[in-house]
Parts: structure tokens; sequence; C-alpha cells
């Protein structure tokens, strides 16, 4: 692979990055929505206690709310977006506190409107709810209704969304540290020379060849963390605290009880997932000792766990090669599918490359009304084509949520955020098995897909478990140290890979570097919305019938429905661990597939 400069953001061609103008034209029109959400929310706070008054001003009420949403979240999208350009921008670090400010601000301005809802009588708002007028908003109203006994008076509810802007410092903190602040020495390779250690570029090195570089650069990495380890475990216990806290003032359980029942989905499917992975571990073991023969190492360390195990010529993809590959992947979604990737290909909704002090990783993002975005660190991996077409599910999942729902419905939630993404990547690289002849290509490209699937049901369900002990240890009242995490992290670690993996004494310390462990019980979600891709895209590949107007419906959904009934609509049942257990033998088949290839 060809290093890559890192270069500054004004070093950036326009063509390689994403168009904000198609958010905001101008930062005059951004200000000038600044002061029409203020007179907005002056409004909406004069309607409280009115709701009574009956239909009309309740669906007033309902229509402001949604328009206030409607502006802030172009605000508040734009501002990060434009932060994430580079994290050291002094002018857009400010832009994004206001905006935070802002966000705390409009959830104080809403924060009436359920409980009063609630406290109408129940035949007032059966009666509501029935009417012509408040069609549309009936779902909004039965969720509301759905949540009754977590919703708690209107004083207690804007002071619990005053907390929330303090309930977000430990996040802010490590996105801080871990986008702005964090510097990485210099490191060699096997030849003595000498590279740059970025967050960007370091997973490349991960997938390098040269295995004194990715010790290297394994080292390097975690010994920075190391020396910020209590800060950062502070950060981690902070964030765990805030969590905790406010679950227990809405009258939840726990952390975990409240951040799923947002979704409606059942502690079960959490902890069946767990459960399940669990008892496929010898599954992970048997893949690390062929890994490990593969490679030829007396010793499997962690920074091997990346490495393609079949030696194929070093090769780097384009952006324009991998957006090509990335349309003929996808061609069983149809044309209209293909349609919409051109256009995003060709209109600039991707900021693609690494530039100094750009976010790190990979989103997609953006705002009702406006096209989606997503931002990339591309350095030309195979990786790297996953990740375009990874972002790009996303942004279509979006663009067909939006397109088809209104505001209120069109945000999906996180529980099947992951499956349209982990589809077209599932599609791809049965699209680059079938196409190529070598059977060394073949081989690398059935280890690639071994390695999503230990990445996504084997990883994501180590950090799922991890976030489960930890929060259950926090919940109890216990005090967790730097040390404390560290040693949990690094037997979880051992417990995954077992014995023929080296666990690393550096690996104790990468839950301090995860940027999602700061977003409560949402990890796990990589797992089931993996399990559920594969089925999907074992549908369209079989060639079921309707399968892909089936699957356009889901993608359509937003949140028009609960997560597990949107995925019914495509034909799998997530509340049952059947979708895990066929997922996991998806794994077994290509495991075998490559022991018999390599023998």
């Amino acid at each position: 692979m060809k290093e890559q400069k890192i270069i500054t953001r004004q070093e950036q061609r326009t063509e390689d990055t994403w168009k904000m103008q198609d958010l905001y034209a101008t930062e005059e029109q951004l200000d000038a929505d600044v002061k029409e959400l203020e007179h907005m929310m002056e409004w909406f706070c004069s309607m409280k206690g009115t709701l009574s008054q009956g239909t009309d001003r309740l669906l007033e009420v309902l229509r402001l709310y949604e328009e206030i949403n409607f502006v802030f979240e172009k605000l508040y999208v734009y501002a990060n977006q434009k932060l994430h350009e580079d994290m050291a921008n002094a002018k857009y670090q400010e832009m994004s506190g206001r905006m935070q400010i802002l966000a705390s601000r409009v959830s104080q301005a809403g924060a009436w409107l359920e409980p009063e809802v609630l406290a109408l009588p129940r035949e007032v708002l059966d009666g509501y709810m029935a009417s012509e007028e408040l069609f549309g908003y009936r779902r909004f109203l039965e969720q509301i209704t759905r949540r009754r006994e977590h919703i708690l008076d209107a004083q207690t509810e804007a002071l619990l969304s005053r907390a929330g802007e303090i309930g977000q410092t430990p996040s802010n903190i490590f996105a801080m540290f871990n986008n702005a602040d964090i510097r990485f020495p210099q490191i060699e390779d096997g030849e003595g020379k000498k590279r740059e250690l970025t967050q960007g570029v370091y997973q490349s090195y991960m997938q390098n060849g040269d295995r004194v570089l990715r010790r290297n650069a394994f080292e390097a990495l975690y010994s920075v963390y190391s020396q910020y380890r209590n800060t950062l475990a502070a950060a981690y216990y902070g964030n765990m605290k805030q969590a905790d806290f406010f679950a227990k003032e809405r009258r939840y359980p726990n952390a975990m009880e409240e951040a799923l029942d947002n979704s409606a989905i059942p502690v079960a499917v959490y902890t069946n997932l767990v459960q399940t992975v669990n008892d496929a571990l010898p599954l992970m073991h048997r893949y690390v000792r062929l890994r490990k023969k593969l490679l030829g190492v007396q010793e499997l360390h962690m920074y091997d766990n990346y490495v393609p195990l079949v030696k194929t010529p070093e090769q780097s993809y384009s952006f324009e090669e991998a957006k090509e590959m990335v349309l003929r992947g996808l061609a069983p979604l149809g044309e209209e599918y293909l349609a919409l990737l051109r256009e995003g290909f060709a209109n600039r909704w991707i900021d693609v490359y690494e530039n100094q002090g750009k976010r790190t990783g990979a989103y997609s993002w953006g705002a009702y009304g406006t096209h989606p975005y997503v931002l990339l660190n591309y350095h030309g991996t195979l990786n790297d084509v996953f990740t375009l077409a990874h972002e790009m599910g996303h942004a279509l999942h979006s663009w067909y949520s939006d397109h088809a729902q209104p505001y209120l419905y069109a945000g999906y939630r996180t529980f099947v955020a992951e499956v349209a993404s982990t589809c077209n990547e599932a599609l791809l690289i049965h699209d680059l098995m079938d196409r190529t002849g070598d059977p060394e290509q073949k081989k690398y490209l059935i280890n690639y897909f071994l390695d999503q699937f230990k990445s996504t049901m084997f990883r994501q369900t180590m950090f799922a478990e991890f976030e489960m002990v930890t929060h259950r240890q926090v919940e109890q009242g216990a005090m967790m140290t730097a040390e404390q995490i560290c040693e949990l992290y690094l037997g979880l670690n051992q417990k995954y890979f077992g014995e023929d993996m080296v666990s690393d004494p550096q690996i104790a310390f990468e839950w301090s570097r995860i940027p999602h462990f700061y977003t409560p019980f949402y990890v796990y979600q990589y797992a089931t919305g993996f399990a559920a891709a594969i089925a999907i895209s074992s549908k369209i590949l079989s060639k079921e019938p309707g399968i892909v107007e089936k699957y356009r419906q889901f993608l359509s959904g937003g949140s028009s429905m609960d997560p597990i009934d949107l995925l019914k609509l495509a034909g799998v049942d997530m509340s049952s661990p059947e979708p895990v257990k066929a997922a996991l033998g998806v794994f077994e088949e290509y495991l075998e597939k490559l022991e018999r290839e390599t023998q």
C-alpha cells in the first residue's frame, strides 16, 4: 500500500470533500435559523399547560415541536461536521460548543410535552389519538404512553434536561482527547524507515505484512494510551455513573434496560447474544489456531490479528476503483439503488481522505431534508473499500427513510442501523469471490469474510460483555479504577481469543480508545445487525422472490414500526437467537472452506 502524506484541511481538493453548502449555503443562513429557533422555542414554551384545550391545540404543539427539532438538527449536524473536518479548528470548536448548549435548551424547552400529554385523562388522550387530524402523530403519542411509567413530572423533566448537558461531559472529554490532543511517536518499519503514526493509519499498519511495523505500531499506540489510563478510566467511570443516574431517575433498574427500552428491545436479545457467542467461542479459538498455523509464527500476538493470512501482492485501490467495485457488488439491489449510489458519488456526499485534525474513523450522518453525508479516512486498502460500501449502506438507508417518512419517523433506531451497511458488505464480498479465478485471491477473500465475522460477531460481542460487566459493577456501587478495568478487559480478551493467542499486556488498554463505550449499550447492535444482514443478503443472493422489494420496505421504514417488526418485513426475526446461531453457522462453513483450501 502506498503511504499517503497527511495533508492539512486547506490542501484537500474540493472534489474530495463533502459539500456542506447543501446543508447551509452560507453561515448567515445558519445564524438566521438560530434566531428563528429561539422564537419558536419561546412560542412553544408559551403553550405549556394548554393541551387540554382540544385537538387543534395539540396539533399546533406537535407541529411546532417537529419544526423545532427539524431546524435544530440541521444546525447541530452542520456545526459538528464542520468541526470533524479539523477538530483543532477553534471557530468550529466554539460553534459546536454553542450547539451543544443549544441542544440542552431545546431539550429543556420540550421537556413539558411528554408529562403534559400523560397528565391528560386517558379518555381525552384516546379521543385525541382517534381524531383524523392527529393521524400522523398517533405513533408518536403511542410511544409516549408506552413509556408512561418512565416519564416524570414537568419540573423533574426540565431538571433532567438541564443535567443532560453535564451528562455529556465524559464523552466530550474523551472526544477532544482522542481526536484533537493525543499525539503518537514516529515508528520504524522492518527496514528501519521512519513512519508516521496516526489514528487514521494505525489500522492499515495492522494489515501490513511487515511484522516489525505491526509490532512497533501496536506498542507505540498503546504506550501513549497507557500514559493516560487514569484520566481515561475516570472519564469512562464518569460516563457509566451518569448513565446509571439518568436510568435510575427514570425508574429503570439499570442503564442497559433504559438503553434497550428506547427501541423496545427486550433485554434478553442482549443477554442471548452474549450467551450464544460465548457458546460458540470454540469456533473462534479454532480460527485463531488456523491463523497461527497459516502465519507460521511460534507465537501469535494481538498485532497479528488483522494481517491477511494468504499471501497476495500488496494492492492499493484508488477511490475511483473503490466506487466501481461497490457499484458492481451491490448490483443485486437493483438499478434504483445503484442510481442513488452514483448520485452520492457524483455530488460530493463524501469527505474522502484523512487530513490533520480530521475526526478519525468513518460515519454517515446528515439532516432531514438534505442528502446524507459520509465521512471517510480513505487510504486505499480493501478494508477501506468495504468501509465505503458500509457507510453508503447507512447513507442510502437514511435516504430511503427520509423520503418515505415524515420527520418524526424518519430516523431509524440504532438496533437496525447496522443492517443495511453490513448487508452491503456481505453482497460485496460475495461478488468479489465470484469474480476472481485466482485460488489465492479466493482464499484471501474467504479469510477477509471470516475476519468480518471475527471483528463483528465476536469482537463487538466482547465489547458488549465488557460494557455489561463494568456497568453492572458501577450499578452495584463499585468504584472502578484503571487497574480494575484493564484487568477485566484483559481477562475477556483471553477468553475470546483463547490459548493460541498471546494476549499482549498492551491490549489491556484497548478499552480506553473505543469511542462507542461513551454511547452505552450500542455496540451489541453491530453483532445483531450483522446476523440480520447475513440473513437478508443470503435471501437476496439466492434471489428469493420479492426480497429486494421487501428489503426496500425495511429501508423505508424509519421508526414507523418497532425495530424487531421492521426486520420481520424482510423475513428476519431477531426476537429469536436463531439468526445469531445461523450467522455463526456461516462462520463455521467458511472456516471449514479455508481449512480445506490451506491444507
